[in-house]
């Protein structure tokens, strides 16, 4: 472990020395070999499947797990989208000038040497070798060992690209030891060489991480998402944005946990959204007041329901008198994710995105954007609900810092 940190110190000087065009052209290279090694990774990718299966791990687990075509179609694509940003190092962010002729101004730099923690899904290798390739950070990837062929097909392949294109290989690191001990090691004693850890996985991981790092850490305990339906929501957008905040992937922090319908609208809208869902599949934890709306015998919501990451096709729904109690109980019992409003009224709207501590606040839309991808990004490391930099979708800009350059005349302070 000491000398993957050594490696990726030194890996981090030569990084900083390549231009744009060095740095796509490897992007590039990348994806071309990730479409002519399909079957090989789609073959590394079945012994994890067996694994996991022997092993008894959550269904819900496997799909993340899983490659296909149209998987490896779509971080191809993320890597295309990827290669048409422009650099986010070295940009001007602002700059001044002081009443003593001093010029200052703030540039965005690398953070350096970032250590990824994850487990389940093997896109996380290339997502994040090329977000932070491009942004000019090294990385050392620690992937589950659920994954791990998987994991190790797609950093080896990026380290084959850094080759091709003489770079240095050390840029892309992955920890081919499976020994929960190397973890460890990693969170406790390479303070030295690692600048921040990122976290992506479950409740337990993270927590794991966060009581053992002697590095910063950016990254989120888990996605308790919520929809708050209004009582001046239309219902046709309303069941749209339940269905698919809930249904669309049940296995993502996205996904939403926790349904609030105003008390205002239960008549109009409980039934025909709850409908849906249980169509779909979904089981349904309600409140007593939401019992009443449902034929047949569901659970009734405990304090633990309001709690529960299900990840799985369940979710809590609860009756709120208007907005004030729907943000109260968000801010409660949420996770600062992802939460949404349903409503037409403007103001309403405004008062819950302003008021939820959530990383990110929709209006009108399903939960399931909160993504890198759907923002624009490419991709994505990771989500941050943490109140300092970064917050939200971490992509390319999220993942460099800055420093102030000041130039002068020879000016002395008095």
């Amino acid at each position: 472990m000491k000398k993957i940190g050594e490696k990726a110190k030194l890996a981090s000087l030569n990084l900083s020395n390549l231009n744009i065009e060095k740095k796509n052209s490897v992007l590039k290279q990348y994806s071309q070999y990730l479409g002519s090694n399909k079957q090989s990774i789609l073959s590394a990718n079945k012994k994890d499947i067996a694994y996991a299966k022997s092993n008894k791990i959550k269904d819900s687990m496997i799909d993340r797990l899983k490659l296909n075509s149209k998987k490896i179609a779509q971080i191809r694509n993320s890597i295309k989208k990827i290669v048409k940003f422009k650099d986010p190092i070295g940009k001007t962010l602002s700059s001044w000038k002081r009443p003593n002729g001093l010029s200052i101004k703030r540039i965005s730099i690398p953070i350096g040497v970032i250590g990824v923690i994850y487990e389940s899904r093997p896109n996380v290798t290339s997502d994040v070798s090329a977000l932070c390739f491009k942004s000019g950070n090294v990385v050392i990837l620690r992937g589950g060992s659920e994954a791990f062929h998987s994991n190790k097909i797609l950093a080896k392949l990026f380290k084959k690209a850094l080759k091709k294109k003489k770079c240095d290989e050390n840029c892309v690191q992955f920890v081919e030891y499976t020994n929960r001990n190397h973890v460890d090691y990693l969170l406790s004693n390479m303070k030295n060489y690692i600048d921040l850890i990122i976290p992506r996985g479950g409740k337990s991981l993270v927590k794991k991480v966060l009581k053992k790092s002697a590095v910063s850490i950016v990254g989120h305990y888990e996605g308790l998402c919520h929809v708050f339906v209004d009582r001046e929501a239309d219902l046709n957008i309303a069941v749209k944005v339940v269905k698919n905040s809930k249904m669309r992937n049940v296995s993502i922090c996205g996904a939403a946990e926790t349904l609030l319908i105003d008390k205002m609208c239960l008549k109009t809208h409980c039934k025909p959204i709850l409908d849906q869902l249980s169509k779909l599949g979904c089981k349904i934890i309600g409140d007593k007041t939401i019992k009443k709306f449902i034929s047949g015998k569901i659970k009734i919501a405990t304090k633990q329901d309001w709690k529960t990451e299900y990840l799985s096709p369940t979710i809590s729904v609860k009756s709120v008198n208007g907005v004030s109690e729907a943000i109260n109980h968000i801010n409660q019992y949420g996770s600062s994710h992802t939460d949404s409003i349903v409503t037409k009224n403007k103001k309403t709207a405004k008062k819950f995105l302003a008021s939820i501590n959530s990383s990110i606040a929709i209006h009108n839309a399903s939960t399931q954007f909160a993504d890198g991808g759907e923002f624009g990004f490419g991709a994505e490391v990771g989500i941050s609900t943490s109140k300092l930099h970064p917050r939200g979708p971490i992509g390319l800009d999220q993942l460099t810092t800055y420093k102030y350059i000041l130039e002068g005349k020879g000016q002395i302070r008095k």
